[in-house]
């Protein structure tokens, strides 16, 4: 019996420290959240099975680190992206404003061959929270003025939007990635090795300690 072929998407989130960058890939990958904040240095990543069509898309989902003295690091994970995804804090404006320099810096770094059509989506976060900065109406304008950028407002604690959001993410990566040469199939992917409590000493072996 032959197995499907899947893709492999490559997805970099980007934004601020405190955004929710972290969560937002626990809870859509994992359906995990925390209210304790820890911040991520240099990058993480996990992975996700998606349906576009017919077709099994994997989405490998990258958390990089919002704070400035790690931005170097993340600039070699950038590279070899599919999508970036941008995200902010609703309830603080200054997170709003720094969707350009992420959007410019992620551009710069990457190097994508079609930068003007390049996926990009923007997730404002933390709808859940009352004290709002950032109307609808002006995250709607700015992702207007920036290519028509799909826009969603989410919530990390309670998943609000965020499986249209990555369902959105997979579909119009997919299709860009399609139109050229880089889209990688792969055929038996190996299914992951899931360690139960009393298996925590033994894997620990295997763990990167760096």
């Amino acid at each position: 019996m032959t197995s499907k072929k899947r893709v492999l998407l490559k997805v970099v989130l980007l934004g601020d420290s405190f955004v929710g960058k972290t969560s937002l890939m626990n809870q859509y990958a994992i359906k995990k959240f925390s209210n304790q904040y820890k911040a991520t240095i240099g990058a993480d990543f996990m992975t996700k099975e998606v349906m576009v069509g017919d077709q099994v898309v994997v989405l490998q989902i990258w958390d990089t680190a919002g704070q400035e003295r790690y931005q170097s690091l993340n600039a070699a994970f950038y590279r070899g992206a599919d999508c970036c995804v941008l995200v902010f804090d609703l309830t603080a404006q200054k997170t709003f404003k720094s969707l350009d320099n992420w959007k410019e810096e992620f551009l710069f770094q990457a190097s994508p061959r079609n930068p003007e059509n390049f996926p990009f989506v923007v997730l404002g976060n933390k709808i859940d929270l009352e004290n709002r900065e950032v109307t609808t109406k002006r995250a709607q304008a700015w992702c207007q003025s920036k290519n028509n950028i799909p826009y969603f407002e989410t919530s990390a604690k309670d998943a609000t939007n965020l499986e249209q959001a990555f369902q959105t993410i997979a579909s119009n990566t997919l299709k860009q990635a399609s139109q050229g040469t880089d889209v990688e199939l792969y055929h038996d992917f190996p299914e992951p090795i899931v360690f139960g409590e009393n298996d925590e000493s033994k894997s620990s072996a295997k763990r990167c300690s760096c």
